[in-house]
């Protein structure tokens, strides 16, 4: 295919893309899912999982696919799109931070993510001896160590993101499950990325890089908390007019988003890091507000759909092709609902929180969602992980992620305390 032929072709995919994610996403919200729980199922039945089985020729046709040719297919313009989703994803996500409501419940929330980040990063690592010694689910020039501490790190992330949607979808916003889930969800996935760090510079072949990621990450926080949040403070009355934002703010704003993404992929994080902190040190007020309306239906209704996509076309279920290794795939599972809810569950319960109100922390603080496919794909692009080892997450994301709404309302139902109600956050509503 021709340049000209691709751009044509990424009018349908992007038409057959929202309209299937849409068409899912109805069906979904009858079981009483979100809406990205269905783009993520819809992802992954677009690739060769699904409609590759059913019909390889048209899969083929509508989604012409090789990564290693990335000039000459879909991939050469769907992953930019996808990582330009993320990161405004992620942008909006920093705004809606709040440290006040982390600050409320700061015990607990600690030892939610100590506990929840533990448990399932060291029963992660020991899957990853095995998968290492028994299987080739890890590629030769992955070490032993890289494997136990990518895999651990997998298993260990709670989707911050979709923590924070599911939180609203429930209306647990300032609660105490909503609170110190927010909490230890921010603290699991910071612990996260700085363990992906030093993988990907062990990887590199220069351990020394890892100090120099995580060093060079650390003074992107200072820089843009310390330096650029008050110059943001000090100029947000002349990016306002009447009350409204203006396109010059606007412009300002996702120009300060994507330095901060181009920083942080450039120190060896992912661009999504960088975007993270810039809009935490966005100006709450009329810039927060307006960036967010302006922003968010462009990101949420189109460009993440591209990004599960992506995700899906890469994933492999016919690779999961033994009983060996479907139940490898259970272990996984296992492991992952295991580590995370149990481990979240009796830390909440130890620092006080009621059973029902620690129940719900622990089955929220399970789902995997979005931040895990977004580890497991840098994973599988630097080749860190065998294609067969990213489907095997991808349904441990998809599975923790989908039975995060129906377990919760078995076990914990409605009718939870507001803590007070000036600390109840004011999110979008939900995806």
């Amino acid at each position: 295919m021709n340049n000209v032929h691709l751009a044509v072709q990424f009018f349908l995919q992007i038409a057959v893309i929202l309209l299937a994610c849409r068409i899912v996403g109805a069906i979904a919200a009858r079981f009483g899912q979100p809406q990205v729980v269905a783009e993520m199922i819809t992802g992954v039945a677009l690739g060769p999982s699904l409609f590759g089985v059913v019909s390889p020729e048209w899969q083929q046709w509508l989604f012409p696919w090789d990564p290693k040719q990335m000039t000459r297919d879909t991939s050469c313009y769907l992953f930019p799109a996808s990582q330009l989703g993320l990161a405004l994803y992620m942008f909006i996500v920093g705004m809606e931070f709040r440290v006040d409501i982390v600050r409320k419940r700061l015990k607990s929330s600690v030892a939610v993510s100590l506990a929840g980040m533990a448990t399932p990063f060291l029963l992660g690592a020991g899957l990853a001896w095995v998968f290492f010694h028994y299987t080739d689910l890890f590629p030769e020039k992955t070490s032993l160590m890289e494997a136990m501490l990518f895999l651990g790190a997998s298993m260990c992330i709670t989707a911050f993101p979709m923590l924070a949607r599911i939180i609203h979808f429930k209306g647990l916003a300032g609660t105490t499950m909503g609170t110190v889930a927010i909490g230890a969800g921010a603290i699991d996935d910071a612990m996260a990325w700085i363990l992906l760090a030093v993988v990907l510079a062990s990887f590199d072949g220069n351990a020394a890089n890892a100090l120099y990621n995580i060093g060079g990450a650390v003074g992107y926080v200072t820089v843009t908390l310390v330096l650029i949040r008050p110059l943001l403070a000090w100029g947000a009355s002349l990016m306002i007019k009447d009350g409204k934002l203006t396109d010059a703010g606007l412009v300002i704003g996702i120009a300060m988003m994507s330095l901060g993404a181009w920083f942080t992929d450039k120190i060896g994080l992912h661009a999504v890091f960088g975007a993270f902190i810039m809009g935490a040190a966005m100006p709450r007020g009329v810039m927060v507000r307006d960036l967010m309306a302006r922003i968010q239906p462009l990101a949420v209704a189109l460009l993440l759909p591209l990004f599960f996509t992506y995700s899906g076309l890469n994933t492999k279920i016919g690779l999961i092709n033994s009983w060996f290794l479907w139940g490898m795939c259970a272990a996984v599972l296992a492991a992952a609902v295991l580590g995370k809810w149990g481990a979240c569950t009796l830390a909440a319960r130890a620092t006080g929180i009621s059973n029902r109100e620690a129940m719900g922390i622990g089955i929220l603080m399970n789902a995997r969602g979005l931040m895990e496919l977004i580890i497991i794909n840098i994973g599988l692009q630097r080749g860190i992980i065998s294609e067969g080892l990213f489907a095997t997450l991808v349904i441990m994301a998809v599975v923790t992620t989908l039975m995060a709404s129906p377990i919760f309302e078995y076990f914990v139902g409605s009718g939870t305390q507001k803590i007070e109600p000036e600390d109840e956050a004011t999110l979008p509503a939900a995806m």
